[in-house]
């Protein structure tokens, strides 16, 4: 019963406004999920600099965390608070010092790395989520966004979407996975580690084992296909682009539309209507069984 939005810039100039269209698409699907809310924004890149989202629990002596980061680092650090959640720019070849500092602080969670990713999620009604985070003042160049109804798990923050088990890919999901406790256990032994029981999260790192083998990220949705069971419709986020996947049967809603300067996916055709030129789109449902991307030239 979920809800999902993407949304993939072919003009530069709209790059500008890709917050605000997305929180306009979010906003009408709030009835199909006004439990939480998330989204993945993939903004420009510091060269030479990994991007840490971390979300930030009340506890949190963030001058304290701010300071022990900084003694890491020997130097400064460039950071942005928004809401409950802080975006970190990093040295990358300090990204993993930093990760084992982070480790000290049991209420501090790393919600997504990458060089252009960033996530927020939170608990509450999507157009309050958006607001929260000011995703209406983001720029980029694609992102995706979920509003999630919880119907197999507890209303939490930890069980929002986008998932992300690898550096500038994430995922969200409207269905259910009805063997992802097997996925989960064969991914065990491969060495992942889950932060979750949300099936969402086992997709993810479905795909990112199959990436980490040498697989292109057409054939990890390819693969898909024959390893997860269930009803899903499935948007992928990477630093290139995004891309849709729908189970064999399809139930699940789902509509894509293209103009010469964007593309759109959304759970109902409500969520395009008030993008620009989307009189003029080309709309039509994603077939079944079928990768479709979207990426960067």
């Amino acid at each position: 019963m979920c809800g999902i939005a993407g949304l993939f810039l072919k003009d530069a100039k709209l790059e500008p406004d890709l917050g605000g269209m997305l929180a306009g698409m979010l906003s009408p699907l709030s009835d199909r999920g006004p439990d939480s809310a998330g989204f993945a924004v993939y903004s420009a890149e510091t060269s030479g600099h990994v991007k840490f989202t971390l979300r930030l629990s009340p506890t949190v002596d963030l001058d304290r965390l701010l300071k022990d980061l900084r003694d890491t680092l020997g130097g400064p650090l460039a950071h942005r608070l928004h809401g409950t959640h802080a975006v970190l720019s990093v040295p990358t070849e300090q990204a993993t010092p930093v990760r084992r500092a982070l480790a000290d602080y049991y209420d501090v969670a790393i919600v997504g790395t990458g060089r252009r990713m960033e996530i927020f999620k939170e608990v509450g009604r999507p157009d309050n989520v958006s607001r929260q985070f000011g995703l209406g003042l983001m720029s980029g160049t694609h992102a995706i966004g979920h509003t999630r109804m919880a119907t197999e798990s507890a209303v939490t923050t930890n069980g929002a979407h986008p998932f992300t088990t690898g550096d500038d890919q994430c995922l969200v999901h409207n269905g259910s996975l009805s063997n992802h406790c097997a996925v989960r256990r064969e991914l065990i032994k491969r060495g992942l580690s889950f932060q979750t029981e949300n099936d969402t999260e086992v997709a993810a790192g479905f795909i990112t084992a199959k990436l980490h083998d040498g697989g292109s990220l057409q054939q990890a949705m390819e693969a898909c296909l024959d390893a997860l069971d269930g009803f899903y419709t499935f948007v992928i986020g990477t630093e290139a682009g995004f891309g849709v996947l729908r189970d064999p049967i399809a139930c699940k809603p789902a509509v894509v539309a293209e103009t010469d300067r964007l593309v759109a996916f959304g759970t109902e055709y409500r969520a395009l209507v008030d993008l620009p030129g989307i009189a003029s789109a080309k709309v039509w449902e994603p077939a079944p069984a079928t990768v479709y991307r979207w990426e960067l030239h």
